[in-house]
């Protein structure tokens, strides 16, 4: 039995203490289903096993919460929405999400739990982006869905509209949220969670380029997959941290977990926009991966981090009421 142990705290490295005995429970459920070797497969079996898992973790819909399916038409292309909405509640604001996969994986079904429990948390409407997934779309496709469905709720409502997103997702909420900065009706906050931002360097990247379900040639490998030829890293709509201006950014809140090699875009971009005098705040949730969102229910320090990131949003969306 020894020996079991110490095979496995081999494994596991500087991680094996690092992470609570339920973080790594949840880890080995994700490996189970989505094993790092299911990246040789074909892209349709990695999206449809990785939805399958997506489906086992969800744990039921909120009470009260509706959700009700459309599309939003742009330049010719129809991208999927889903609006969630609480019973008898008059929304004071309304978060646009668009949800991680590494802009390969991912729908309206797979972060559906995390929408609606948002939802039910705020009181907010929360509009889920279903945009076109790498490679049979390279970039800039995800960003253009993604700015057609934040300029029809802008256009649609007059409600303050809180731009959110996770792992890709966040990449592409910042993106929207630096295009559209000068519009008459731009982002009223952002809340960025463990957001691929461009970055190359920094403290994580070097500390946790090998940490559990995400490492640094797993970053290196989505950025090609979404990359079209010539593809510049320094395109804003690319990298958001790559940008030449910071000004006029909304107050932004970024989420981070200390081991995920993306946590140091987290702080570069924090440190940004307060240079440049705007307002953000960055948060490295201590001892948690990428992915913990997935872990709210079963790991307390996801679950306490989930509660901050909506209080996060609650506080975006309720300052600026009129």
């Amino acid at each position: 039995m020894g020996t079991t142990h110490q095979i496995e705290a081999a494994r596991r490295g500087k991680y094996a203490t690092l992470l609570d005995p339920e973080l790594w429970d949840y880890i080995d459920q994700v490996n189970a289903w989505f094993p790092p070797e299911i990246a040789a497969q074909p892209i349709a079996e990695q999206r449809a096993v990785y939805n399958a898992m997506c489906r086992a973790f969800h744990p039921g819909c909120p009470a009260g919460v509706t959700a009700s399916d459309g599309v939003v038409a742009a330049d010719g292309r129809d991208t999927p929405i889903r609006r969630y909405r609480m019973a008898g509640k008059v929304a004071r604001a309304i978060v646009v999400y668009y949800h991680g996969g590494g802009f390969v994986l991912g729908d309206l079904d797979s972060h559906d739990d995390i929408c609606a429990e948002i939802c039910a948390a705020t009181g907010f409407e929360v509009i889920s982006a279903d945009y076109r997934l790498a490679p049979e779309h390279l970039h800039p496709a995800a960003f253009e869905d993604c700015l057609a469905v934040f300029e029809w709720v802008a256009a649609t409502s007059a409600l303050p509209i809180v731009l959110c997103g996770e792992s890709a997702g966040g990449n592409l909420a910042a993106a929207v949220a630096h295009a559209t900065r000068r519009s008459q009706r731009h982002a009223s906050g952002q809340v960025l969670i463990y957001p691929e931002l461009g970055g190359e360097t920094g403290r994580s990247y070097i500390e946790h380029a090998e940490a559990p379900l995400l490492s640094l040639s797993d970053i290196e490998s989505y950025r090609r997959i979404r990359s079209a030829p010539g593809q510049s890293l320094d395109d804003p709509t690319f990298s958001p941290l790559r940008d030449s201006d910071f000004t006029g950014l909304p107050p932004t809140f970024i989420i981070t977990a200390e081991c995920d090699p993306l946590s140091s875009d987290g702080e570069a971009y924090r440190d940004r926009i307060v240079a440049a005098g705007g307002s953000a705040w960055w948060q490295e949730e201590p001892r948690l991966v990428h992915s913990f969102l997935r872990a709210r229910n079963s790991v307390p320090r996801a679950g306490e981090a989930f509660a901050r990131i909506v209080a996060d949003i609650g506080r975006l969306g309720a300052a600026m009421e009129r």
